[in-house]
């Protein structure tokens, strides 16, 4: 009886064992099923996501690239593919999401850029600018890198000045390579045209520092809280523009002896950068030392008004001197060490922005904010700040009254701006972690009115909408806010 009860155990025992394991290889495959379902519904999302911004990508490059106002009018683009994401899948989608703009971005036929040697090898490319913006226009360029590092590199956009182009061009490269600024990326256009096109501001122009910050993300040898713009003379006035219209890219910016007027760079834009700009006190042609001077008036009096963000991050960071007892030249070799020590806050809590047109054209999105419809056909002044998940709205259209004008070229000097509440615009405001809790209630004052409190939820269409929007991969947003107002 004892042998009976023992095999009977024994066989009790056996049989426990074999269904554990039989049930622990079922769980276990069911767990593999599960992930492979999961990592099949996560490659199935990406080609979708890949697809639209193919497709979309397509449509507006030929869109822009035939006719000069598409491309002014800047038209947004947003996605039908609509899902909520639950807040641990945020991360993981933003990667998706990026993966695919990459993908898109490569499979995209356009021309594109070299991949980068050593800079003193000069290593060249050129880029046919589309005709519609710009007649027989082809932009030339060094792409190299200085000094060796590991990872991502700073880069460097430099604009010559406008002497003979071909020259102008080498000696850019020259200087280049001289400056203490690596490891480092440069990026070293020539301009296509002379004449009434030797212009860095202007449209085709504009699409081609488009396609260098898109490609060069994409890429991925940029860091992109890295990117600076500095130029001499005409390129000096160059990178001021630029400067301002494209200041939610740049870490920091530096014109050489230039001196816009600062109706065609507003200084607020600036808020957020490093700004570096150098001109000889003796540099009278065009009136470049009084037109420095009033940009070193105007970002004073930015930095006395404005110190600090609600975050307590100084906002005006410049350093703009008249050199003492130099001319048109000056030492060049000043600016870009100042400038590399900046790095990009890719989420200011504190936004100004005055939408302003660059050759016909506006910006359609500037930091975390897009425009959906403009409010009137003049400058638009955004101010914005986001504390204690309040975000506190100024819109307002400019007006700029000129109170000096030079007497010999018709040169507008200096103005005056005055300022009326905005009505009848639409904004989305793109929002993340770093900008609210979004566990909390969000509030939105626009012109002292509340017009949204609630709950933001993550969503694909917004990370879809916002790389569409920025092609920027810190700027891919999981949640935003429409209002009109």
């Amino acid at each position: 009886m004892i042998h009976v009860n023992k095999l009977a155990a024994s066989m009790a025992a056996a049989f426990t064992m074999s269904a554990t394991m039989s049930c622990a290889r079922d769980q276990t495959q069911n767990h593999q099923e599960m992930v492979k379902n999961q990592q099949e519904m996560v490659k199935n999302q990406q080609e979708m996501v890949k697809h639209y911004f193919a497709q979309t990508l397509k449509t507006k490059l030929n869109a822009e690239q035939n006719s000069k106002a598409d491309f002014a009018r800047n038209a947004n683009y947003s996605t039908d593919i609509q899902q909520q994401l639950k807040d641990k899948d945020v991360a993981s989608t933003k990667k998706m999401v990026w993966a695919a703009w990459c993908e898109a971005n490569r499979e995209l036929q356009e021309e594109k850029l070299i991949k980068p040697q050593s800079l003193q090898n000069g290593g060249q490319g050129s880029w046919n600018l589309p005709q519609a913006l710009e007649p027989d226009a082809v932009m030339p360029y060094y792409y190299g890198t200085k000094g060796q590092a590991n990872g991502q590199l700073p880069l460097f956009l430099y604009l010559h000045g406008s002497g003979a182009k071909k020259q102008e061009w080498q000696t850019g490269l020259m200087l280049g390579n001289s400056f203490e600024d690596g490891p480092s990326l440069y990026f070293i256009p020539q301009i296509p045209n002379e004449g009434m096109y030797y212009r860095w501001w202007q449209v085709a122009k504009q699409f081609a520092w488009e396609k260098l910050i898109r490609q060069a993300f994409v890429e991925g040898a940029v860091d992109a809280n890295r990117l600076y713009v500095f130029g001499i003379s005409e390129g000096g006035y160059g990178s001021q523009r630029l400067a301002s219209f494209y200041a939610d890219y740049w870490a920091a910016a530096g014109p050489m002896a230039g001196g816009e007027p600062l109706k065609n760079a507003p200084v607020e834009n600036c808020a957020n950068i490093g700004f570096s700009f150098l001109t000889g006190a003796e540099d009278e042609g065009f009136y470049r030392n009084i037109l420095t001077r009033y940009t070193q008036e105007a970002f004073d009096s930015a930095q006395q008004a404005r110190p600090l963000s609600v975050d307590n991050r100084p906002l005006f960071q410049h350093r703009i001197n008249l050199l003492e007892r130099m001319q048109h030249s000056i030492n060049y070799s000043l600016t870009t060490p100042w400038l590399k020590d900046f790095i990009r806050n890719p989420y200011p809590k504190t936004v100004l922005w005055e939408d302003f047109e660059m050759d016909g054209r506006r910006r359609s999105g500037f930091y975390n904010l897009q425009v959906l419809v403009q409010p009137s056909e003049q400058r638009t002044y955004y101010e914005m700040t986001i504390k204690d998940n309040v975000i506190t709205m100024n819109i307002n259209d400019v007006e700029y009254t000129t109170i000096e004008k030079d007497q010999r070229w018709g040169i507008e000097m200096k103005f005056n701006r005055s300022y009326k509440q905005s009505k009848g615009g639409k904004l989305r405001i793109y929002l993340n972690e770093q900008l609210v809790d979004m566990s909390k209630a969000v509030t939105l004052i626009v012109n002292g009115k509340q017009l949204y409190r609630g709950n933001v939820k993550p969503t694909l269409q917004d990370m879809i909408n916002s790389c569409m929007e920025y092609f920027d991969p810190y700027r891919i947003f999981p949640t935003s806010i429409e209002v009109s107002y």
